[in-house]
């Protein structure tokens, strides 16, 4: 388990650009550190090592980063992986005030038994993450949102749902959805296939001709013989 409070050591590097790939091969992944409108600071880590920081502390855990003799408390502010491999390939720090607010991606928590899954239904997730700002202290690890709200069919929650601690402001829209129950794929097939046949049955029913239609034809019948024999006299 990795341990966040502990420091975080990096490496100043000077390899840019076509290095990169070697540093990479070598184990270590390249980052900089952005600080306040003064110059960035190149620096890396091993893979391993960061990759687990990234997972636990995501961009919203606080950091300690000792580069030698100089310390940042910061924030991952992005992470790039490969693609194919889904290895680390750069990782993107912000320094950041203790007395200063920030923002931040915190992860969203759905919290209790959905009542709606144990009738057969689906929980559609919308959104995982919002954007919130607080001191650093203040950083939740995650936010929770009551999911025993979950029962019948187009029940959803949103952002306005979300538990916020004191001292946090929520950035993202409160009417924007987090989970809403719908039909499973199963159940709208079955659906669709019940209404297709009883649309079937209806066509059938009115293309079948009806006593007074052949009634009505008879009688044209009867009148259009009458008709040539007048004219044949």
């Amino acid at each position: 388990m990795v341990d966040l409070d502990t420091p975080v050591k990096l490496q100043e590097r000077t390899v840019v650009r076509k290095g990169l790939n070697n540093l990479r091969s070598e184990g270590f992944v390249p980052a900089v550190i952005h600080n306040h409108g003064q110059p960035s600071v190149h620096v890396m880590g091993l893979e391993m090592e960061l990759g687990n920081i990234y997972k636990a502390a995501g961009k919203h855990h606080p950091l300690q980063l000792q580069i030698g003799s100089q310390k940042y408390l910061a924030l991952i502010k992005d992470a790039h992986f490969n693609p194919a491999k889904r290895r680390l390939q750069h990782i993107v720090f912000q320094a950041i005030n203790q007395n200063e607010k920030v923002e931040a991606e915190v992860p969203i928590r759905l919290d209790g038994e959905i009542p709606a899954e144990k009738t057969g239904l689906m929980i559609l997730h919308q959104l995982d993450h919002v954007e919130i700002e607080a001191l650093p202290k203040d950083l939740p690890d995650e936010l929770k949102v009551d999911a025993t709200k979950l029962v019948e069919l187009q029940d959803k929650i949103t952002v306005a749902d979300l538990q916020i601690p004191e001292g946090v402001t929520v950035l993202t829209e409160p009417e924007h959805p987090i989970a809403m129950v719908v039909e499973t794929k199963a159940q709208i097939s079955e659906e669709e296939e019940t209404t297709e046949t009883a649309e079937e049955g209806e066509e059938e029913v009115e293309g079948a001709p009806t006593e007074g239609g052949k009634e009505e034809a008879v009688d044209k019948e009867s009148s259009e013989s009458g008709d040539q024999k007048k004219s044949k006299e």
